[in-house]
């Protein structure tokens, strides 16, 4: 009787004992994306100073009657191989640090705006039950004048879906990311 006793009282604690299914919180969820997916973050875009369709772009939105950008409209043979468009000191505020490789290619990374999560909300896998799905809402804040040369509105916010496995270190955001 006192070895079925143990007995039982050893198997309640293993099995009590094991880690349950762990439900992910909201709170954990925004810092594992937050951390993996690098929020907030610079949304940026990259101006090709020597192509004259860049040029022509830079024009057609208005940035040079902004005063952001000057544009070289015609070049003469000397000047071939120059870049076309040159920042003003207007434009400073939201020129970003561009990698050398890209600085030998005339190209200049300027900040359209900041994207940061405002919302998510978690729903359980229904075919296992350590895995989660996470859909999040970011925003886009502090958006510059060079935002017209994007082609989509950046005022509505943008809808993610990603997927979360508990794993023995604890949840973690499955990639690719959807």
């Amino acid at each position: 009787m006192g070895k079925l006793l143990f007995i039982l009282i050893s198997a309640g604690i293993i099995l009590f004992g094991c880690n349950p299914v762990r439900e992910l919180k909201k709170d954990e969820a925004l810092k594992i994306i937050n951390k993996e997916l690098n929020y907030p973050r610079v949304y940026d875009y990259d101006i090709f100073c020597s192509d004259p369709e860049h040029a022509k772009s830079l024009l057609d939105t208005g940035l040079e009657s902004n005063g952001m950008v000057t544009v070289q409209k015609t070049q003469k043979l000397k000047d071939i191989g120059k870049p076309l468009v040159q920042f003003t000191e207007k434009a400073r505020l939201y020129l970003l640090p561009t990698p050398d490789k890209d600085k030998a290619l005339d190209v200049q990374k300027v900040k359209i705006a900041d994207e940061e999560v405002i919302d998510l909300s978690i729903t359980q896998d229904d075919e296992s039950k350590n895995t989660v799905w996470v859909e999040y809402t970011s925003v886009y804040k502090n958006i510059t004048p060079f935002s017209v040369l994007m082609k989509r509105n950046l005022n509505e916010p943008v809808r993610h879906r990603v997927k979360f496995s508990l794993s023995a270190n604890g949840w973690i955001l499955q990639k690719p990311v959807l």
